[in-house]
């Protein structure tokens, strides 16, 4: 039998049968478990999976398909190098909110570069306009502009006034689309707002420190009645980049990698060496700081990793 996982608690899963669409309780045999790996999990949410059915109904899990794409952290289990948050993603949705929590550029960018290395097209929602005024949202505007200009697709929304959810919806029609953000950003709210009936735990943010509540705990699967599914995500406050070599990150940064053909040298990496277009262009404002000092920090990972 052929499947999707659709939620992944650590030891249990569910997996969602193809061709009934039946839910089965399932768990892995093993053999998984002992494979050499530098993931914290083995199986998803949003891998396409074998498994057979045994007493109890209990599905076993026996085959995990390659997966298309994926979107990655760095585990908080030291033991281990990453963790999996979600699998076989046509749009992976940032939710960006200016405060309640703030999100800075640089966790933005990180997320952007995750999506270029692992062949993911992204979608920057700026969520919470509701609740901004007057400069705060000249200032959603100037980070809107700024990311349009270098390729990105932006969505202004609020899961309270509604604004432009009607359109999202289209967005995300027939698609297998994830919510990532910090703690407190609106991923459970806004799947509220799309599909109302789930109910989704939500929380508010933290007044003693203005940064977002843990309300979902692991990731899950649900779907859309009109067409489609999300995979709502735990809310993370730091993500990076794994196995990655420090040549590679360039690549990740479009408007870096399309002026780098400017460069005199063509092994160039855009930190002192001369008649750099790189850096020339920082001068001039085609490339912006704020993504260029994410560029410089990842190369700095990278170099720390492959030392390790």
């Amino acid at each position: 039998m052929r499947g999707k996982i659709i939620k992944s608690t650590g030891s249990w899963y569910q997996v969602f049968e193809l061709e009934t669409g039946t839910i089965f309780e399932a768990r892995i045999r093993g053999k998984f478990k002992l494979i050499k790996t530098r993931l914290t999990n083995p199986l998803a949410v949003g891998d396409f999976v074998e498994f057979q059915l045994e007493q109890d109904d209990i599905a076993w899990i026996t085959k995990i398909e390659p997966r298309r794409n994926y979107l990655i952290r760095k585990s908080v289990n030291l033991s281990k190098e990453a963790h999996i948050i979600a699998s076989n993603i046509d749009l992976a949705c940032f939710i960006f909110t200016l405060k309640h929590p703030e999100t800075s550029l640089g966790f933005l960018d990180r997320f952007l570069a995750c999506c270029e290395a692992y062949n993911m097209t992204p979608l920057i929602l700026f969520n919470k306009m509701d609740v901004l005024h007057g400069e705060e949202i000249e200032m959603v505007k100037d980070i809107e502009f700024l990311y349009q200009d270098i390729g990105y697709e932006t969505l202004e929304i609020s899961s309270y006034s509604r604004l432009n959810l009607d359109y999202l919806q289209d967005i995300l029609k027939d698609k297998t689309s994830v919510f990532f953000g910090h703690s407190g950003c609106g991923k459970s709210t806004l799947v509220n707002a799309l599909q109302p009936g789930l109910n989704l735990k939500t929380s508010e943010i933290s007044d003693s420190h203005l940064k977002g509540k843990h309300t979902t705990t692991f990731a899950q699967m649900h779907f859309w009645d009109f067409g489609g599914n999300v995979i709502d995500t735990p809310g993370v406050r730091e993500f990076a980049m794994i196995d990655i070599d420090k040549e590679e990150v360039q690549h990740y940064f479009p408007e870096i990698f399309k002026k780098r053909e400017e460069c005199k040298f063509h092994n160039c990496l855009h930190i002192n060496e001369p008649k750099c277009a790189v850096t020339a262009s920082l001068e001039t404002g085609e490339i912006q700081y704020s993504r260029y000092s994410t560029y410089i920090k990842l190369m700095e990972e990278a170099e720390e990793s492959s030392q390790k």
